[in-house]
């Protein structure tokens, strides 16, 4: 038997998705490959490693049974590979999971483990919270940034700071020169929002909001893409909610960017191995202590 670290790659990519396509964007290769790599990995172990409908994938039982070797083997290879990069290279890497809209402090992150952790090379990659999760249990990621998220199987879940959310709305609209702008004032026009299944605690945070303040919004077309949301909202076709550090990186001349009334936000924390306190982790943690702290005293 041959099994090659790709292979568990595109079977670990697929079991956390349920999708080839999906699995093929996020390795970054086309979907014949990821389909192949599996159909290999199949063929070495001779089992069937998921069912495959038209519109349904899903693991067999040898599957789930193959899903938590599959993440050893993976994070074997990532312990590996850190040992000879640390006794090979000065700088130690910090592999993060980024997370949608962290805009400024991100930012503000990577500038103060540059200044305080020089000897830290931070590698980013951006996930579905999912993905992320896996990626932490298997030792591709050290850690992942997640909003909402208080728990998750073998993780810990370390809340670092909480972001206001802030009310895009049409620059014409007529809460657009108020200071802050009541949700119950927004009840006539339609609410932009991701899919639930994209972002279930903001989607839910912000249903529970509207739902307090009197009403139920009329929700218009589901969108990922933020530049086209905003070009309808700025249409005067609806409002959406973001997260303030990335509104604050945002220029848009037709829209405009107020807090909520009642004031509305979400716990960013950072999802690392259960009962891991590494030194690596531990400097991580300090910086994002203090790119809460930079925070505090900005919006003071």
């Amino acid at each position: 038997m041959q099994v090659e670290i790709r292979q568990v790659e595109c079977f670990l990519a697929v079991s956390e998705s349920l999708s080839f396509r999906v699995a093929a964007e996020t390795l970054g290769i086309g979907q014949p490959a990821v389909s192949g790599q599996v159909a290999r990995l199949e063929r070495e172990l001779g089992q069937r490693l998921f069912e495959r409908t038209s519109r349904v994938v899903k693991l067999t039982a040898a599957g789930q049974r193959f899903l938590p070797e599959a993440r050893s083997i993976l994070a074997a290879v990532e312990r590996a590979r850190t040992v000879v990069t640390q006794q090979g290279e000065a700088q130690v890497p910090l592999r993060l999971g980024s997370s949608t809209g962290l805009g400024q402090r991100l930012d503000l992150l990577l500038e103060t483990l540059k200044r305080t952790d020089p000897d830290i090379a931070v590698e980013l990659g951006t996930y579905a919270t999912a993905t992320r999760f896996d990626r932490v249990r298997t030792g591709q990621l050290n850690a992942a940034f997640v909003r909402g998220v208080g728990t998750a199987a073998d993780l810990d879940v370390v809340p670092v700071w909480d972001d206001p959310l802030v009310i895009a709305v049409p620059s014409t609209h007529p809460t657009a020169g108020q200071d802050a702008i009541d949700l119950a004032d927004l009840a006539s026009l339609p609410l932009w929002l991701v899919p639930r299944k994209a972002n279930a605690p903001l989607v839910d945070l912000v249903m529970s909001a509207c739902a307090a303040a009197g009403f139920e919004p009329t929700l218009g077309p589901h969108t990922s893409k933020l530049p086209e949301t905003l070009a309808s909202i700025g249409n005067g076709d609806g409002w959406t909610i973001l997260y303030e550090p990335h509104a604050q990186q945002l220029r848009h001349t037709r829209v405009v960017f107020r807090p909520a009334l009642p004031e509305l936000s979400m716990t960013t924390s950072v999802a690392v191995p259960a009962g891991s306190r590494s030194p690596l982790l531990t400097r991580l943690l300090a910086a994002c202590a203090e790119v809460r702290t930079h925070g505090s005293n900005h919006r003071a």
